[in-house]
């Protein structure tokens, strides 16, 4: 079965990519859920050499600007972060006994699971993964102020540098929840 997808040519090159939530479900409005999805990405910043560049979190996408060490592979971070944060997250919905939308998440999730033969019990993330090769500055700056005015656009801050689950404080030198490696 053919599938349309984006192909990680050059694992060492830098790209954007974009990470969606299955039927856009609002998981990331709960802080416990956006941490352990920054926990995710520490964890391979120390120990996958993952070079993170830019991100912004949003209540059901992440956008982010990585790159990877030499010897290490764009193609294996995405793999083990999605399959590390889908773990967690799901178990924490699961086990949850104040998550109020438990039930129904858990019912969208088991859908989206039974409509892909590689999925178990549930699906947390969208299979059909975004990834655009960086290749000239002004194409990054436009990926980055893209990024960063997301929260803006969305109407959740009016300063990109404002909201706090995005690399826009990083690149503006103010406080910030995980380290990122600014291009410009």
């Amino acid at each position: 079965m053919f599938r349309k997808g984006y192909i990680i040519r050059d694992q060492q090159a830098i790209y954007y990519m974009t990470f969606t939530i299955v039927g856009w479900i609002d998981v990331f409005s709960r802080k416990s859920y956006r941490d352990i999805f920054i926990e995710s990405l520490k964890y391979c910043q120390q120990h996958k050499g993952l070079h993170l560049h830019a991100y912004v979190m949003m209540s059901n996408h992440i956008h982010l600007i990585v790159s990877v060490d030499e010897g290490s592979s764009i193609s294996d971070f995405v793999r083990d972060c999605k399959k590390f944060t889908a773990k967690r997250i799901l178990d924490d919905i699961e086990n949850s006994t104040i998550e109020s939308r438990k039930a129904w998440m858990l019912h969208e999730f088991k859908y989206y699971a039974s409509r892909h033969s590689r999925n178990e019990k549930y699906q947390l993330w969208a299979h059909d993964n975004h990834f655009v090769e960086l290749s000239s500055p002004a194409f990054t700056q436009q990926k980055i102020d893209y990024i960063h005015q997301n929260p803006v656009r969305a109407g959740l801050v009016y300063r990109a540098e404002d909201y706090v689950y995005s690399s826009a404080s990083n690149y503006a030198g103010i406080d910030q929840i995980i380290d990122v490696d600014c291009l410009f």
